[in-house]
């Protein structure tokens, strides 16, 4: 039996040093697990989905080598209209799902560890 390291980072609050830290947890899993294959998707709904806009460019720059090392990252539809979040400014890298609830319940019936910092 082979071990799966896919995992699930969480987060829903707009606060910017917790984005920053979980970034910080991504990189760290990606360096830590430096010859397996895994998939690693950030999972964002609630107020955290404002911080992946064009206005936090430091955020998103920490992201892009986690992004094109294979991390995901999927927004709330739900979320991004409560929140009036324009579309057009969301980060390129991100991934529209229609709930994050629900994504994260997908993620984890197919087998992905989950984590919210």
């Amino acid at each position: 039996m082979s071990e799966n390291f896919d995992l699930c980072l969480h987060i829903d609050q707009a606060d910017p040093a917790l984005l920053k830290f979980l970034l910080g947890n991504a990189a760290n899993y990606f360096n830590g697990l430096p010859d397996a294959h895994f998939q690693l998707d950030v999972v964002a709904n609630g107020p955290a989905v404002t911080l992946f806009t064009s206005e936090n460019e430091a955020l998103r720059a920490q992201a892009k080598p986690l992004v094109e090392a294979g991390m995901r990252i999927k927004l709330c539809a739900n979320a991004i209209a409560a929140t009036g979040v324009d579309k057009s400014t969301l980060w390129p890298e991100c991934r529209i799902v229609p709930a994050g609830l629900v994504e994260i319940v997908k993620l984890q019936n197919a087998g992905f560890a989950y984590i919210k910092p």
